[in-house]
């Protein structure tokens, strides 16, 4: 049986659309914030550090591999709830903490890993919503663009490999915006109130991220926010973004002049 660690968007939908879809044995850990899959068959709801409820429920139903998929809201630590086994682990997150998101993540899966339960990757059962190499729109970058890009793309590889980073917005060889904690909309909120368009968005993952969990998406929300902050171009890491809804964004994109480039390396074209 598999687990599955569902949170919000759409995302952790579509993962149980195709494992259903599949016939496969599912238990799900509702992590969402309104509980959305409480409804669903074989679902559960547990508190974030209740790490020894979680590891007994999933060793009495034998789930020896697990799949998380979603946003999961990063606890307030001060306030969290915590079973015996969750008070062992805490420290081990509450020291990765202190050095980023990707950080709890490893020690997420290492914790998975020791109680010989295996983490599988998010898009395992979907890799049709990831994008290979190549360019998906009519519209194409030119060559400032390109330069644009690859320096884009070496200062994302020059950030903390812990970091929360996973996008940044370039225009005329400078950096004009940073994703923080609060994500790729906030950013580009951000942009369309300083009126600085004509950006790139570059959105890959965090540096020397575990791919396993936590991948950079892009919906159709992303599209439509990229139009309002005047978004140039999108780029993207081959088979490393979440890409929802592939035809309606293109066709979105190529509308309204906006080229959706992937790419296969973090530093090279």
């Amino acid at each position: 049986m598999l687990g599955l660690f569902l949170g919000d968007t759409d995302f952790p939908k579509r993962v149980l659309k195709t494992i259903k879809g599949n016939k496969a044995k599912y238990l799900i850990i509702d992590l969402s914030k309104n509980k959305v899959f409480n409804k669903e068959p074989n679902s559960q709801s547990f508190g974030i550090g209740q790490f020894g409820k979680i590891f007994k429920l999933l060793k009495e139903k034998k789930c020896n591999r697990v799949l998380f998929a979603g946003n999961i809201k990063k606890p307030n630590f001060s306030s969290l709830k915590l079973d015996f086994k969750g008070l062992y682990y805490f420290p081990k997150i509450l020291r990765a903490a202190k050095l980023g998101d990707a950080a709890i993540l490893k020690t997420i899966i290492n914790i998975f890993l020791k109680e010989k339960i295996k983490v599988i990757s998010s898009i395992t059962y979907n890799p049709d919503l990831t994008l290979s190499k190549g360019l998906y729109t009519k519209i194409r970058p030119d060559q400032n663009d390109i330069q644009l890009i690859k320096k884009g793309i070496k200062s994302l590889g020059k950030l903390n490999s812990h970091d929360h980073v996973q996008g940044l917005v370039i225009k005329k060889n400078s950096i004009i915006s940073k994703e923080t904690s609060k994500g790729t909309k906030k950013m580009l909120q951000l942009i369309v109130k300083s009126k600085n368009s004509q950006g790139i968005l570059i959105k890959y993952p965090k540096k020397k991220q575990d791919l396993r969990i936590d991948l950079p998406t892009i919906g159709f929300d992303t599209l439509k926010d990229c139009k309002k902050a005047k978004i140039k171009g999108i780029v993207l890491k081959s088979k490393q973004n979440i890409f929802m809804d592939k035809n309606k964004n293109i066709t979105f994109a190529n509308k309204n002049n906006i080229f959706i480039l992937v790419k296969w390396k973090r530093y090279l074209f």
